[in-house]
């Protein structure tokens, strides 16, 4: 295999611009025409990794099958292109200087003075390229997080200038991502700011080879040409980035404006073949012509902030195409949930889905909401701390334990049907010290959970630290909630399900991280049919007919 071709994505004027799905949709259309890419996420905050941050300051932490903690970009990277990423795929500053340290610790730089230039650069620069040392990518896009011109961000984009010197333009090539903002008063669009950008990003010593323009109106010729003269680009490496209705249409319209031909030919790289598209416009067909829709209520502590729960989000999405129908989800703040106002909360939904988290805040919520779906007959699908709430409610409420509860909430309940895992009373530090990455279930057969995957074992990514406690594993049996999922090393119960209702479902892992747009998870797929199916047992069934023809 030649050598590796690197793309950096950089951004400016404003933060929020959609770096990531830019990334992921140049991937995709390069994969597309039979490249092999992976993509990659530089963050210039000094935490080592989201694990230990509010989902309200981050969002969504995202784990790759080998237990890393990352960016949600990364679950993007992984729905656009179905492909795994790793620990390689996401780095932050505070990985970058934690190691450079340690490194000075043991006197590896032989008593040196350890600075940003050469030291921490070189750490960056190594990291740019470690994926390459695989030999199993024609192509890696790297995006480097915040916006050129922060303090943050300078380390990173001196490595890159030092990488584009080292490997030349034709094997190093820079993308500008900027906002055209519209000034309603002077009813226009407006280049300057991205002028100052790409000013901002030649004072470090590197020039953007495309600019890639996001906008909410059209780039008139004119403009491009402007932007050309000014940023020192040629006018087909200008290209518009306007606003569409979902993100999965931005792969086809920078398609349309060629941005994956003009990669290819600065890279010097074959066109190879029009990139094959099909199932994806397939895809987005279904996505906006669908004959049913379907409510499902999201219960949870972050509900304020949907990128709280991005890939939640994202696997309904995918699961709607796969059902021919839309997914219209209702966030629920679960401290809001009382048992006198329940039945309002939930009413006129289709499906409920209690979703993961961490802590006090909103749990009796959750239960209380689970307890009237469970009686209610409503499809239930819990997550995580989702399903840890349905084996807590299962206790208090069939098994009469009253005072049941996880341990993780109260440490002298009587009954703690959820406790701390073995492996884990011994830790108290919190970064990276969960249950994290991918482990195998076996499947009972002729439980739910194996009709839902059609296979005996399966593998699931985890995260969390708690787990159902098997001292209560045989009342739960014989009163009904049958564990259909176990570790076959630890015997960790992964799923419970109750037989006798006609939807209802938790899980100890977190089956969003696997889904994608070409792999819907199944069982998104099969708790969208099973919403269908409590809403109008008629149409699902017709749905399920087409379906299979």
């Amino acid at each position: 295999m030649s050598a590796t071709k690197y793309i950096f994505v950089t951004g400016g004027v404003s933060s929020s611009l959609g770096k990531g799905i830019l990334s992921a949709s140049l991937a995709k259309l390069l994969q597309s025409r039979g490249y092999s890419v992976t993509i990659q996420k530089f963050d210039p905050y000094i935490n080592v990794d989201p694990g230990t941050l509010n989902p309200y300051e981050h969002g969504e932490c995202y784990v790759t099958d080998d237990g890393a903690e990352t960016d949600l970009d990364l679950g993007h990277y992984e729905r656009f292109l179905n492909i795994a990423t790793s620990q390689a795929n996401n780095v932050t500053t505070g990985q970058v200087y934690q190691a450079v340290i340690q490194k000075e610790r043991r006197g590896d730089y032989l008593g040196k003075t350890v600075q940003v230039i050469p030291h921490i650069t070189d750490e960056i620069n190594m990291r740019f390229q470690k994926l390459s040392k695989t030999n199993m990518f024609d192509i890696i896009i790297t995006e480097i997080g915040g916006t050129v011109g922060d303090i943050e961000s300078l380390p990173y984009i001196e490595a890159l200038r030092q990488l584009k010197y080292e490997k030349g333009s034709t094997n190093c090539l820079v993308i500008h991502l900027t906002y055209i903002p519209f000034l309603k008063g002077a009813g226009e669009l407006k280049t300057k700011p991205t002028q100052h950008s790409v000013k901002t990003l030649l004072e470090t010593g590197v020039q953007p080879e495309i600019l890639v323009c996001r906008t909410e109106y059209p780039i008139s010729k004119e403009m491009k040409k402007k932007l050309a003269l000014f940023c020192n680009v040629k006018v087909d490496s200008v290209i518009e980035a306007i606003d569409v209705s979902s993100i999965y249409e931005v792969p086809i319209h920078i398609m349309g404006e060629n941005l994956d031909k003009v990669v290819l030919s600065k890279l010097k790289l074959p066109a190879r073949h029009e990139p094959d598209m099909e199932s994806w416009k397939e895809f987005l067909y279904k996505l906006k012509n669908y004959s049913h829709t379907v409510e499902i209520g999201l219960v949870g502590k972050y509900t304020e902030l949907p990128d709280a729960y991005k890939s939640i989000n994202e696997s309904f999405i995918h699961a709607g195409t796969k059902n021919d129908c839309k997914v219209n989800v209702t966030y629920i703040p679960s401290e809001s949930i009382t048992d006198d106002n329940v039945k309002e909360k939930l009413k006129g939904l289709d499906g409920v889905l209690v979703a993961p988290g961490f802590g006090e805040r909103g749990i009796e919520g959750k239960i209380t909401a689970i307890k009237y779906v469970r009686e209610n007959n409503i499809p239930f699908f819990g997550i995580c701390l989702g399903m840890q709430c349905a084996v807590i409610e299962w206790a208090r409420n069939v098994l009469g334990l009253n005072n049941a509860h996880t341990t993780e909430i109260d440490q002298k309940t009587q009954n703690p049907v959820i406790d701390l895992m073995e492996h884990q009373k011994d830790i108290s530090t919190k970064g990276g010290t969960m249950r994290l990455g991918a482990y195998p279930c076996e499947l009972q057969k002729k439980s739910l959970a194996f009709e839902i995957y059609g296979q005996n074992v399966i593998m699931e990514r985890h995260r969390h630290r708690y787990e159902f406690n098997n001292r209560y594993k045989d009342e739960y049996e014989k009163s009904g909630m049958t564990p259909s999922g176990i570790n076959p090393v630890s015997k960790l119960v992964e799923i419970v399900e109750v037989k006798s209702h006609p939807y209802f479902i938790g899980v100890q892992f977190h089956p969003e991280l696997k889904s994608t747009v070409d792999v819907p998870h199944p069982l998104f797929v099969k708790f969208v049919e099973a919403a269908l199916k409590h809403k109008n047992p008629k149409a699902a069934k017709a749905m399920k007919v087409e379906v299979e023809a």
